[in-house]
């Protein structure tokens, strides 16, 4: 019984947190807009929305300051 209880918790705690890196790379490839179905369950099962924000409001920046430097870059 208590091996059962163990695997339960772990199972649980395996399927709800998932780490910041993996949140990244969930938000990476939202933004390049391809994700299997598979894939986007699993992570919408796992993922922090408060991670999933943060990521996406950091991704955004980035590529908007990335934009920015390249049009600089070309137009000077």
């Amino acid at each position: 019984m208590e091996g059962r209880d163990r695997s339960d918790d772990h199972h649980g705690t395996e399927r709800r947190q998932a780490g910041f890196l993996d949140t990244v790379r969930a938000v990476l490839w939202s933004f390049f807009g391809v994700r299997r179905k598979s894939d986007y369950e699993k992570d919408a099962a796992r993922l922090n929305p408060v991670h999933v924000i943060i990521a996406g409001i950091v991704a955004a920046a980035l590529f908007v300051f990335t934009l920015i430097m390249i049009v600089r870059a070309v137009t000077s």
